[in-house]
């Protein structure tokens, strides 16, 4: 599934149209969500059921697209099944249980209640929320799909205004040539990873940089009174630089990420447990201001769409142990050269990303690519049954 994000140019009486259709969204799926809590054990034709009956009840709910009101019934669903899933794996911790949505900011219309224009430039809503005809603003390679391709249409809302997201059904994916490279990462806070050829890429921190900024907005914040308007066009502008910073960091990850797979057959990195990496209190700014799963989440789709192997392997002593004897070498983290008995002397995170690669290639034994039934390739673990570990790596890739 590709998704393909475009601008918005609207009139004023169309957001206002668009910030009607986000809450009637809303209020469908907070009362479905109400009714199973109030009726334990109905299943999903009950609760499309009730939702018919909503638009019976309410005049502005029956304006909104039917298929529109299914989606948020879908969004219901997905989240009670994603909640006993918890359940029945026994996840530790808080289980997700479905909660009220108080603030959302996008509504998804299926494959009606739109209709784009011959050239794609601009799309229209037909339903009775009076939306009207919409022009896109974007990069034009929409028109190479046909219209029945595009399965879900969404309008987000954003700090700094509004986009249509296409989900478009086509096989992105792309087979290139074997390079014969295989390569190790070991990601970290000096620098953002350093791979087994010893080669590093520096640590952008976009919001270290962006911090001076975030807070003279957040002293604008404090300074307005509460409910007037210069309080939220203030929020606004503090809004609009988060989604600068985190759309850096989103490029960021993308760009290396692409890099890398393209140039290797095989890619390994640490399976990270970046949440509870988080608990140090010291460091924990930091590691969400590098963004290694988000880094991570592009590997594996990079991976799946051009046809690489990536690999997560077990981080437990992968700076400890000497990449060329194996014998443990304990440091502490403000030791930085991993220096062994055998005479090997290397940069600590060069050495960790070798023994990274060594385990990957001791779980892969060769750099041919695993695909499943339907043809995906699939990200590794250490220590797991193939089986286990496969999973669509279908991912979003906005375009802009």
């Amino acid at each position: 599934m590709l998704v393909m994000e475009f601008k918005a140019v609207l009139k004023e009486h169309q957001k206002l149209a668009i910030n009607e259709a986000i809450r009637t969204a809303r209020f469908v799926r907070n009362k479905v969500l109400r009714y199973w809590m109030d009726n334990r054990g109905t299943g999903k034709k009950e609760l499309y059921r009730y939702n018919t009956q909503l638009r019976d009840e309410f005049k502005f709910v029956k304006d909104l697209n039917s298929h529109a009101c299914q989606a948020s019934v879908e969004n219901v669903e997905r989240a009670i099944k994603r909640f006993f899933d918890n359940c029945k794996k026994k996840v530790p911790g808080k289980k997700g249980y479905p909660r009220f949505k108080k603030y959302s900011r996008s509504v998804e219309y299926k494959q009606s209640g739109w209709k784009l224009s011959p050239d794609k430039k601009s799309i229209k809503f037909t339903d009775k929320k009076g939306i009207g005809q919409v022009k896109l603003k974007g990069t034009w390679d929409l028109w190479r799909f046909e219209q029945k391709l595009i399965k879900r249409i969404r309008i987000v809302k954003k700090a700094d205004g509004y986009y249509v997201q296409f989900c478009v059904k086509v096989d992105d994916s792309e087979q290139l040539e074997v390079t014969g490279f295989s390569v190790g990462l070991d990601v970290g806070l000096k620098e953002f990873y350093t791979d087994s050829d010893g080669c590093s890429e520096p640590n952008p921190r976009f919001y270290r940089k962006g911090e001076k900024r975030l807070k003279f907005y957040q002293r604008r914040i404090s300074r307005k009174k509460k409910g007037s308007s210069n309080r939220k066009k203030a929020i606004n502008r503090l809004g609009r630089q988060h989604l600068k910073i985190s759309r850096q960091r989103e490029e960021h990850a993308k760009r290396l990420a692409r890099c890398v797979i393209r140039s290797n057959d095989l890619v390994a990195y640490e399976d990270l447990r970046v949440k509870n990496l988080l608990k140090n209190h010291c460091l924990a700014k930091s590691i969400n201001d590098a963004g290694w799963y988000q880094f991570r989440e592009w590997l594996e789709y990079f991976g799946q769409k051009f046809g690489r192997i990536t690999v997560a392997v077990n981080p437990a002593y992968t700076s400890q142990n000497c990449s060329s004897c194996g014998e443990v070498v304990k440091k502490s983290l403000s030791t930085r050269t991993h220096v062994c008995k055998c005479g090997c002397r290397l940069d600590r995170d060069h050495n960790a990303a070798k023994n990274i690669l060594t385990r990957a290639l001791s779980t892969v034994g060769h750099t041919g690519t695993f695909q499943n039934a339907r043809g995906e390739s699939t990200s590794t673990l250490l220590g797991s049954d193939l089986v286990e570990q496969v999973d669509s790596l279908n991912r979003e890739s906005p375009s802009f």
